[in-house]
């Protein structure tokens, strides 16, 4: 699977490239009681119809990909680094052993490691890889252009992210649930807790779309929807408005689309009206 660009440096140093690595001695047998799941892995729910799938390619093909694990403080005990999905495998197909690389790993490694894992192979929910930016931020001290380098995102990217975590508790279980997605949630930001979980209710209700919901939440603070710009007329237009114009001594509005249009001609006393009809009907007196 082709990984995706700037993410994953540091999993590319942990995780053989190739077969190559796998002959060179650096793959271990280790018990799988003895692999310890990842504390600070973000992600929180793994779909059971996947992992049951797993197992069973396991029990049939073994496990082609190595676990990578580091050292726990106890002596033959390991910490998980990446490979959460295929651990919770190897324990519903009641493997004994896995092979794993084992690898040195700081916290902050450990967290970045499983989260750039996620990104690349299964993507997180968008409050879970809230939690993990949250976690990286606050733990490691990283500003969000840090964060953004290490997962190859936009500082942007990881700032609106991050701003779910202060949505409305309704907001975020919705998210959670897929009720809504984070284009929906992103644009309910603005508003109180309050105002939230009763637009929330609205958008489930009528199954509004993002921009249906961004422009609900204009209307309640008051804001127009800015309507589109219009198209420029072409210059043949612009000529024909100008031939009536210098025709007929008068302001002209010439509306035109493939479908027709209009011409508006505009008069400003009872004297330029009757003039003009006399001359658009060539009744000359």
């Amino acid at each position: 699977m082709a990984r995706k660009s700037g993410l994953g440096k540091g999993l590319d140093a942990l995780i053989p490239p190739s077969e190559s690595a796998l002959s060179a001695g650096s793959v271990k047998q280790v018990p799988v009681i003895n692999i310890t799941p990842n504390p600070l892995q973000p992600r929180t729910i793994f779909a059971e119809e996947e992992i049951a799938d797993l197992a069973a390619s396991i029990l049939e093909h073994g496990v082609i990909q190595p676990l990578v694990v580091t050292h726990a403080e106890n002596p033959g005990k390991y910490v998980l680094i990446a490979g959460e999905r295929r651990l919770q495998a190897c324990q519903q197909a009641n493997l004994e052993q896995v092979p794993v690389i084992i690898r040195e790993a700081s916290g902050q490694q450990l967290l970045e490691l499983a989260l750039v894992e996620n990104l690349q192979r299964t993507d997180l929910s968008p409050l879970e890889a809230a939690g993990a930016y949250k976690e990286l931020s606050n733990s490691f001290n990283l500003s969000h252009e840090e964060i953004a380098a290490k997962v190859g995102k936009s500082r942007v990217s990881i700032t609106n992210t991050l701003g779910l975590l202060s949505l409305s508790i309704a907001v975020k279980k919705a998210l959670a649930e897929a009720e809504i997605s984070e284009g929906h949630a992103r644009a309910l930001k603005p508003l109180s807790s309050q105002s939230q979980s009763a637009v929330l209710q609205t958008i489930i209700k009528r199954g509004l779309n993002v921009r249906q919901t961004e422009d609900l939440i204009r209307k309640l603070k008051g804001k127009k929807t800015p309507s589109k710009p219009k198209a420029k007329p072409s210059p043949e237009i612009l000529e024909l408005e100008n031939r009536l114009r210098e025709s007929l001594g008068t302001k002209i509005g010439l509306s035109h689309s493939p479908k027709g249009g209009k011409i508006v001609i505009h008069y400003y006393s009872d004297e330029e009206l009757n003039a003009l009809v006399d001359r658009l009907l060539g009744d000359t007196g």
